[in-house]
């Protein structure tokens, strides 16, 4: 009997595999310059080494993780004068994602992200921060995604991936999680009166109010690689 996992059930667990070793990575479970160990992974998970190795493989396209030949794979350093860069860069798309999506976007939308932004508050309220973070992040997503335009999306989700691990450590702070919801709540208020030169504002000023946390959150932690 051929007991091989069909197609699916292979592909299923390939993204089952991404989305729960991105979380370890950008959650702090493993730490930038860790070796990835692919017994323990594969354990922990519970799945194969070969699902597990697409994972790692696709996880370094996105720059989460490094492969380095005969040495294996390791959780990517993160790079200050790189993350400054993509921030610049992704704070000019989703200020450009706030005037377009005021314009775009129907009802049903803005009430969809206006219920992630109150299950949003709610995970901060109970202290759930990776739950937050989800919600964050599917706010974020919606935003760039009920504009419309494919090259926009495209351009931010290529960008974003590269800085979820850092926009995770901005809301380490007690103050600085705090100032985000509020700083959420004034994009609802520009979206809900479909201002787009208000959010457009607002998004950008976000981005830059988060990468100067995540500086911060770098400096003080002076992250370096792991020995051997």
């Amino acid at each position: 009997m051929d007991t091989a996992p069909h197609p699916v059930e292979r592909r299923l667990l390939h993204v089952a595999g991404i989305d729960r070793l991105r979380d370890m990575i950008i959650q702090g479970e493993l730490a930038p310059g860790m070796k990835l160990n692919e017994r323990v992974l594969a354990e922990h998970l519970g799945i194969s080494r070969t699902p597990l190795r697409e994972a790692i493989k696709f996880l370094a396209s996105e720059g989460l993780v490094e492969l380095q030949p005969n040495r294996g794979a390791f959780v990517a350093l993160i790079d200050a004068p790189r993350v400054r860069e993509v921030f610049l860069v992704l704070g000019a798309l989703e200020a450009l994602a706030g005037e377009l999506v005021c314009a775009q976007a129907t009802d049903a939308q803005v009430a969809e992200i206006r219920a992630l932004h109150y299950a949003m508050v709610l995970h901060q309220v109970r202290g759930d921060l990776a739950a937050y973070f989800r919600c964050n992040q599917d706010i974020h997503a919606r935003l760039v995604e009920f504009t419309g335009n494919a090259t926009l999306v495209q351009s931010w989700r290529a960008l974003n991936a590269k800085v979820q691990r850092v926009r995770y450590m901005a809301n380490l702070s007690g103050e600085r999680w705090r100032q985000a919801v509020r700083e959420h709540e004034t994009m609802l208020d520009a979206l809900g009166a479909r201002d787009g030169a208000r959010l457009g504002s607002i998004l950008r000023d976000h981005l830059a109010h988060k990468l100067v946390m995540v500086l911060d959150a770098l400096d003080a932690q002076q992250v370096k690689p792991e020995a051997g």
